[in-house]
């Protein structure tokens, strides 16, 4: 099975405008997303798509391979259909951008359901809200799914009712920037008419759930802090300086050819 990885990113973003390239620790956050990815062996190719030159410029000179794509998508879903449409592959990841904790074991866990059950389209992963000002974070989105672990709805609203879901045991779940698609699902995808809901919770998958098609649920315990705006990169930073991965990533040579002299955080 060939899997590839797609890292859509863009310069512009309406909570934190050149995100893709706000440092943590010295490294633009783009680069800690593809270094971690490209450690999961699983993988036949690591992506950056992206509409700005200077991304490009990074990611190229760190190593990096990038698929440069057209500049009016709204969505990343659709930005990784672009790209991947010239790929040889089974499953597209699309690993979001500004998902700078991702471990290369979630590669693996979103790629189980699609080998256990022939009929599912795609996989996003999740993971529990432990905290109540997370489950009342906008930035957010919130998952509400079935018994077999497919989603119902996700919302940037607190979902399921806080006045049931302000138990401490009651199952809270927000969604990650890892999403899987078949490939073919995947231009299925661009192609489907975008919806309403998509539009007013902001959120690719509802596109692929108001059109009646399911989206699987995998979950990970995995501390993942998403960086949505600038005071989030903090949180991340006091993270990675105990974080095993980062001293492994950081440790190799951003491009092979580079003499030690030449080597540098970019």
């Amino acid at each position: 099975m060939k899997i590839t990885a797609i890292i859509p990113v863009r310069m512009q973003a309406t909570r934190f405008s050149g995100k893709p390239l706000a440092l943590i620790l010295g490294l633009p956050m783009v680069e800690h997303v593809r270094r971690r990815v490209s450690l999961c062996r699983e993988l036949s190719n690591v992506i950056v798509a992206t509409c700005d030159q200077e991304i490009k410029e990074v990611v190229e000179k760190a190593g990096g391979k990038v698929i440069m794509t057209a500049d009016t998508h709204q969505r990343c879903t659709d930005r990784i259909a672009e790209a991947a449409r010239n790929i040889d592959a089974d499953i597209i990841i699309n690993v979001q951008g500004d998902e700078p904790l991702v471990i290369p074991e979630m590669m693996n866990a979103v790629i189980e359901p699609f080998l256990s059950d022939l009929k599912v389209p795609c996989v996003n992963m999740i993971a529990p809200i432990l905290e109540k000002e997370e489950f009342e974070d906008p930035n957010a989105p919130k998952v509400v799914r079935n018994l077999k672990g497919d989603i119902l709805y996700i919302s940037r609203e607190p979902i399921p009712s806080k006045k049931k879901a302000a138990h401490e045991n009651y199952p809270k779940w927000k969604q990650l920037g890892l999403i899987a698609f078949r490939s073919d699902f995947l231009q299925t995808f661009a192609r489907l008419k975008p919806t309403l809901l998509e539009e007013v919770e902001s959120v690719d998958m509802m596109r692929a759930i108001e059109h009646g098609f399911r989206v699987r649920t995998v979950v990970t315990e995995a501390k993942m802090i998403g960086v949505d705006v600038p005071a989030d990169v903090g949180k991340v930073e006091q993270v990675l300086r105990t974080d095993p991965l980062f001293e492994r990533y950081m440790s190799r040579s951003v491009n092979a050819g580079q003499t030690n002299d030449e080597r540098m955080v970019i």
